[in-house]
This record gives C-alpha cells, structure tokens and sequence, in this order.
C-alpha cells in the first residue's frame, strides 16, 4: 500500500514539507539572532563610555542611518579618531536624548493661534486655488513665506490685496 494516491501527490507533499523544513529553520536562526543581539549586548553597551554608530543606533531604537542624521544636523556629538571610525560619548547621548524631551502638547504651536496669517490649505479653500498656483503667485509677486513646523504661512493682508 501507498501513502498517496499518485506520484504527483507525493511530489507535491515532498515540497511542502522541504517548504516548512525551511521555514521552521528560518524561526529558529531568527530567534537566536533575537537572543544574541538583546540582552548581553545591551548591557554592555550602558557600561560603555565612549560607543559606536551601531551601537547608539542599538540604544536608541533606530538604524546606524539615522544616527549620521542625528551628527550631521548637530544634535549628536561624535568624534573620528580613525577615518572610517566614529566614536560618541555616552554622556552626549543621554544629554541628545534628555535636550529633545517632548513637552506637553500645550505648548506646541498650532496654526489658528497666528490670525494674520493665513496657511496654503486656508488659501486653496478660499480662494479656489491649487497649491501649485498659490506657490507660484507667492512666488512671482515675492511674498514672504514663513515655515512653522511642515506649514507655510502667508499674511492675510498680503494675500487679500492681491486676489481681491
């Protein structure tokens, strides 16, 4: 007696159970990757003074990428004794980290709070407008812009003594 009822069927369970073999295998490598990067190294990545790109990325939650954003715009310190070696000291790290605190939302800045001015949303729905055509009339009669966070502002008057 057979297990399957044709060849075919048997071909097509072989696959199946090579498929799960490698995925199981795969579950596995990854749980030991899991296990060798999470708590031994972090522990001595605190002990540390002075740590690399890698491991303040380790840190912090985020990718060696976003801590040569963090250097490069200055609000990370870090230093090169070698040339393809950055170093950064764990005490400039805990100071990034503790400058960049978020406050309460109370004091975050919100648009309608500035009446003169008025945002390119505000001015599309006004005045029928697409943003494209908003920036390139602020643009061609030089009206001053003003960036607030991912907003640009534009005073009312200015806007008003044009397109009325």
């Amino acid at each position: 007696m057979t297990r399957f009822c044709s060849d075919l069927c048997a071909k097509r369970n072989y696959k199946l159970r090579q498929k799960l073999e490698k995925i199981n295998s795969s579950d596995i490598e990854t749980a030991n990757q899991r296990i060798k990067v999470t708590p031994n190294n972090v522990k001595d990545i605190t002990s540390k003074e002075y740590l690399s790109v890698t491991e303040v990325g380790q840190l912090i939650g985020c990718s060696r990428q976003n801590v040569y954003k963090l250097i490069n715009t200055g609000k990370l310190t870090a230093s090169n004794p070698l040339e393809r070696k950055t170093i950064i000291k764990r005490s400039d790290v805990d100071k990034m980290l503790k400058d960049n605190e978020v406050k309460n939302k109370q004091n975050h800045v919100i648009i309608d709070e500035t009446p003169e001015y008025y945002s390119m949303h505000e001015i599309e729905v006004k005045f029928n407008m697409s943003e494209k055509a908003i920036y390139e009339l602020i643009k061609r009669n030089g009206l001053e812009k003003i960036k607030r966070g991912r907003y640009s502002l534009v005073l009312k008057k200015e806007i008003d003594n044009l397109l009325s």
